[in-house]
């Protein structure tokens, strides 16, 4: 094989990153769509699926798409609505649970009203693998279920027509997103739709399900599943979708955000796009979201738009009113010290919690758990932690002073009794040492030391071959020693973001962060003085050309 092409520094990153065989190398900066994508029948159920949704189609039964209101959930579900439209197949309708009245799961209330509308076939996306009551409830009333999710096994399956999870055997990579799961079985739907020579499926041009691939980016990106293996492929493919999408709602999204739709990255998947879909369900009706990336009418797209971006404003005033009141007695009633801190408030809205929890959790660390009451007057919260410890094993081992929680090792959702939650945050402090170790983050660790003068275009090139970046695949980091602070300043409209000007002999760069002051940092930046700085590079929005995104500022090194 031929040596990768590729820089000194490319290939001391990629080693960073377990990467260092030239055929990983190759694929893992070439990623070729046929070969790195695994064949959908290789999961477990997935032909008893396929057969049930064909014969559901033959039969003219009414389908239902459940899936989860989150961005992950809606463009799992707008993955599935594209392809039964695609085919011409129309009875089918999309149920997205209401965040604060139904809360997170599948609903045996929601299971009966579509049972009553004639439903008999129930597609679910991004829940459902621990629904053991629920598709009981559904067999009872003559309605089956095809669960296709990602979360965690952590007790018995239901007895649905089919468990569609990565994370179950014999599947290759185990790290989906829901969306992705959704995207398979469109995958499996095709082939076999070809196979038995359909004429809904012929008609279809080869390799036409590429153009959801923009779906499921936005899902992979937001989800914060591990960007490597199948889901890299997905990521890397979907984002020269997006960047070509041809859904008016992106267009709407992009137009109002002033962000150039050609050169969308995950960055914006992350800070533009997906928040905008969460704020539906965040804020009022998870459908927006959804008609948003399915609609092909331009004047409702950004119509939607508009609303989102509305909503989205409100949601960002009520969280940082609860993340004050939350940090305000956080600092009051826990030491640096506590590994887990557990918070509640009645009039917080459990569907902003986990934006709130991971603030916390990002200025603290460890585990920071909050709660609220829903509009049916139900406590429940949100969970994030550092990686020092697993949500969903910290679930698991109190389950019994909890009525209903679900998540990954990262974040979760619970809800608890009025009497248990007085003593939650004792029954976690508890269970905490048992599920996992703090990990030691050293924020001086960096994956190379550069010169601000070496900072370029031709550098950035060769740094965004990795691209996407998200979990396990983070940005690189770099240390860059000995430079000049020009200039310290807050900005934004609450000052709350920081901006330092550096400079090495002539050359000079914007260095910045977003809610952090010149404080925070290990050491306090002065104009003046010199001092190392630990940063990723980013393309400068704000400016244009490049900037230094922060982690720390350290003393002259």
């Amino acid at each position: 094989m031929e040596t990768a092409a590729c820089s000194e520094l490319v290939r001391s990153l990629l080693a960073k990153r377990g990467v260092t065989e030239e055929k990983e190398i190759d694929d893992f900066l070439h990623p070729k769509y046929e070969l790195h994508t695994h064949d959908p029948f290789l999961m477990e159920g997935m032909e008893r699926a396929v057969v049930r949704v064909f014969a559901a189609m033959a039969a003219g039964e009414r389908i239902a798409v459940y899936a989860d209101f989150d961005c992950d959930g809606i463009p799992g579900a707008s993955v599935l609505s594209d392809f039964f439209a695609k085919i011409g197949y129309a009875n089918v309708e999309v149920y997205l649970p209401h965040r604060d009245r139904e809360g997170y799961g599948f609903h045996v209330d929601a299971i009966a009203a579509l049972a009553s509308r004639g439903v008999s076939l129930i597609i679910t996306v991004d829940v459902g693998t621990t629904a053991v009551e629920q598709v009981a409830c559904a067999k009872e009333k003559g309605v089956d279920v095809i669960v296709t999710d990602h979360h965690e096994i952590v007790s018995a399956l239901p007895s649905a027509v089919a468990i569609l999870n990565p994370k179950l055997p014999h599947y290759p990579f185990p790290h989906l997103c829901g969306a992705g799961v959704a995207y398979k079985l469109v995958q499996a739907l095709l082939i076999e739709g070809r196979k038995r020579s359909d004429a809904r499926f012929i008609a279809i041009p080869e390799g036409w399900e590429k153009w959801l691939l923009d779906l499921v980016a936005i899902a992979t990106v937001a989800d914060m599943v591990p960007l490597v293996g199948e889901n890299r492929v997905l990521a890397y493919f979907g984002l020269q979708v997006l960047r070509k999408s041809r859904r008016p709602g992106i267009d709407a999204i992009c137009n109002r955000l002033r962000l150039r739709k050609s050169e969308l990255t995950e960055d914006d998947i992350g800070f533009s796009i997906a928040p905008r879909v969460n704020a539906a369900s965040r804020m009022d009706e998870p459908m927006l979201a959804f008609h948003l990336l399915t609609t092909s009418d331009v004047d409702e797209a950004e119509k939607i738009a508009a609303e989102l971006e509305s909503l989205n404003t409100k949601r960002k005033s009520v969280v940082a009113a609860i993340v004050r009141d939350a940090k305000k007695h956080a600092r009051t009633r826990f030491s640096e010290s506590d590994r887990v801190i557990v918070l509640g408030n009645t009039t917080w809205k459990p569907a902003l919690l986990g934006l709130a929890a991971n603030s916390l959790m990002q200025e603290r660390g460890g585990v920071v758990c909050l709660w609220g009451r829903d509009a049916n007057g139900k406590l429940k919260g949100s969970c994030r932690s550092d990686e020092s410890a697993s949500i969903v094993a910290l679930f698991t081992s109190v389950s019994a002073h909890l009525e209903q929680f679900g998540g990954h090792e990262r974040s979760g959702g619970f809800s608890v009794s009025h009497e248990e939650v007085h003593t939650l945050h004792e029954v976690f402090a508890r269970a905490l040492p048992d599920v996992g170790e703090r990990i030691a983050k050293d924020a001086t660790q960096s994956d190379a030391l550069l010169a601000l003068s070496e900072i370029g275009i031709p550098l950035y090139a060769d740094v965004i071959r990795l691209a996407p970046f998200g979990s396990s695949n983070p940005k690189p980091v770099f240390r860059v020693p000995r430079v000049t602070v020009m200039s310290v300043k807050a900005f934004g409209k609450e000052k709350n973001h920081v901006e330092v000007t550096l400079a090495d002999g002539s050359y000079r760069m914007r260095a910045f962060d977003f809610f952090r002051t010149a404080d925070d940092f290990t050491h306090m930046p002065r104009e003046g003085e010199c001092a190392t700085v630990i940063a990723t590079i980013e393309r400068d929005t704000f400016r244009g050309g490049l900037a230094l995104r922060l982690v720390d500022v350290l003393g002259e090194a």
